[in-house]
């Protein structure tokens, strides 16, 4: 078995690692639109996952005393909207099917149970490493942590939207060695996004772990990057 050997600290991702274990965000979206039956294609949501996001990115929509089902409430809703005024729902189904709330609960529902599995594991690994998240997040981050029962494992958050730089940019996980007071290559990044994650990590000297699972999108891969790849957060536990 594979020792990833003298780590002393470790940097998180959070969204798509620890929220979802290794599932792109809008994957578990689309999941519920289907489970809910919401007639719409994957392309027509997909338009409106990107122009969500993209619209999150320039608008503060999002305030810091969001939590989480705030959030997804609010994603969902620049979702629906933008399928109804593009023509592909009708706005009296979107009300009378409370399309909106039913997706956005059962998101929330749905990080409740990845938990189960995740919270543990940053449990363990607290009690033996100096641990910091760094996350491309909307300024909120600390809210959400706190309402999942998270915030007390990171000695320090590290946050796109507070400092003013956002993966892929190799700077934000300098600032997460900075923050462990590190050589990089004594600290272990674990992240899903092999471009905002891998890449980026590796870039500033650091260790690697890929939790890789059900992507979104064309990225270019090099498998040989990561230290170590992984599909469930557990199993990180067998190497550290």
């Amino acid at each position: 078995m594979v020792k990833l050997n003298d780590i002393k600290g470790l940097i998180f991702d959070y969204g798509g690692t620890i929220d979802t274990n290794s599932r792109h965000w809008a994957e578990v979206l689309w999941e519920h639109y289907v489970k809910y039956n919401v007639p719409v294609s994957k392309e027509q949501f997909r338009e409106a996952y990107v122009y969500g996001e993209r619209k999150l990115a320039r608008e503060p929509l999002i305030c810091p005393g969001h939590n989480f089902a705030d959030v997804l409430f609010i994603k969902v809703k620049i979702q629906i909207t933008y399928l109804t005024e593009a023509g592909f729902l009708q706005k009296n189904e979107v009300e009378e099917k409370n399309y909106i709330s039913l997706i956005a609960s059962g998101c929330y529902q749905y990080v409740l149970n990845v938990l189960k599995r995740t919270r543990p594991v940053l449990d363990k690994l607290s009690h033996s490493y100096k641990m910091v998240l760094v996350s491309n997040f909307y300024g909120n981050i600390q809210t959400i942590l706190k309402d999942f029962s998270l915030d007390t494992f990171f000695s320090s958050v590290i946050e796109s939207s507070v400092v003013g730089v956002r993966k892929p940019d190799p700077a934000i996980y300098q600032m997460g060695v900075d923050a462990l007071n590190l050589p990089a290559s004594q600290v272990l990044v674990i992240g899903d996004s092999f471009s905002k994650d891998v890449v980026p990590a590796k870039k500033v000297g650091c260790k690697v772990v890929w939790l890789k699972g059900e992507g979104w999108g064309n990225e270019e891969i090099d498998e040989s990057l990561p230290d170590l790849k992984i599909t469930d957060l557990p199993d990180l536990l067998s190497y550290v």
